[in-house]
């Protein structure tokens, strides 16, 4: 059977809103793609609706998954912009008043921090500062995971050395790959390394919803998101959606780095996720023949960014060879060298890290996000 637009909205006329309108006439559904048996799709939503519009979101995903044909389903919800007023059909006359979404997003069982690595542009190294990150938590004796959510360029199976796809478990839940102690999720295990992910935003979001809430972390003390460069779409529906507990922005010491550096920081000050420090990354470079330290991007920008902003100064990783080659080897070098300098360096970022979270306490609920 080929399936159309025509056969998922037919199929989501049953699924119902709060306020008893049919999903499929009430305009709110975006971006549905079909390809080879699998849809995916998004439900716009404003930001205060992510509550009572969850199981919405699950009934279609279920509608859909039902009709012949369909291998797989995502439905997300995004809020990218909001759904036209009035799109819904109207409560009865004398209906009891529907619920009010909260601003509360809803916490990942078993899993009690969870963090965001971010960076205002790409090529700072955030995903490799992520990778080393992870594994020098889970040095510290905690239970890690790492979630790659850059969707457009997933490293994190390059970085762990991982191939092969992961279980599935039950009908909806897949099983998270593992290496080095640290459980790990990402689209790149799903497609292949080569495959251009030419998504728009709603994809982009179902995506990531599955692998955060669709996924068997179990038990972990921390769950380490790679985030996708920049401050966009992903970024706000993380912060709407997850219970962060901070975020960690990576950044080279150069000044066009720096800006985009000022930007991440801003938009998680402004969702009120808490900063818990910048990395200046590619710091400086030491000569391996000759010993001379030259500071190719620039040095000390970031940590004097971090005192402008009152923030935390993590550390300054150098740009270094033997740390290049291990990630690019799948050996990364808190793994490959442990007792090493440059694996100490993470090992100190993720000691202030893990101090950071602990002052913290619990993990917080995600705030409401109006976009102006």
């Amino acid at each position: 059977m080929s399936l159309a637009q025509a056969d998922i909205l037919n199929a989501l006329e049953k699924v119902k809103l709060p306020d008893g309108g049919s999903l499929a006439a009430s305009g709110r559904m975006t971006g549905i793609v079909i390809n080879d048996g699998k849809v995916i799709c998004a439900i716009g939503i404003e930001a205060a609706e992510a509550g009572v519009m969850e199981p919405v979101r699950a009934a279609a995903e279920a509608a859909i998954r039902a009709l012949p044909g369909v291998k797989q389903a995502l439905v997300g919800l995004t809020a990218d912009k909001a759904p036209s007023r009035g799109a819904a059909a109207p409560a009865p006359a004398g209906a009891a008043p529907q619920a009010r979404a909260t601003s509360k997003a809803a916490s990942l069982p078993g899993v009690k921090h969870i963090i965001a690595v971010a960076s205002g542009k790409g090529g700072v190294g955030k995903s490799t500062t992520s990778c080393n990150l992870a594994l020098a938590l889970a040095a510290l004796g905690l239970k890690v995971g790492m979630l790659d959510a850059d969707i457009y360029g997933p490293s994190q199976p390059r970085l762990f050395g991982l191939r092969g796809k992961p279980k599935l478990i039950g009908p909806r839940m897949l099983e998270p790959m593992e290496r080095y102690g640290v459980k790990v999720m990402s689209i790149g295990f799903l497609v292949e390394e080569e495959t251009a992910m030419i998504w728009r935003g709603p994809m982009v979001i179902s995506a990531i919803t599955q692998m955060l809430r669709e996924v068997a972390w179990g038990e972990l003390d921390v769950l380490v998101v790679d985030m996708p460069p920049g401050t966009g779409d992903a970024q706000l529906t993380m912060a709407q959606q997850t219970p962060l507990a901070g975020a960690v922005i990576v950044s080279t010491p150069q000044d066009l780095a720096l800006i985009d550096a000022r930007r991440g920081v801003a938009m998680f000050q402004k969702v009120d996720v808490p900063i818990l420090g910048i990395v200046e990354n590619m710091s400086s470079f030491c000569c391996p023949n000759c010993g001379h330290v030259s500071p190719i991007f620039g040095h000390g920008g970031a940590r004097a960014e971090a005192d402008k902003y009152h923030v935390p100064f993590l550390g300054e990783v150098p740009l270094d060879m033997q740390i290049r080659e291990t990630s690019d080897d799948g050996r990364p070098i808190v793994a490959s060298d442990p007792d090493g300098p440059r694996a100490q360096i993470y090992k100190d970022i993720a000691a202030k890290v893990w101090s950071g979270l602990s002052q913290g306490g619990t993990a917080r609920a995600a705030p409401r996000i109006v976009i102006e």
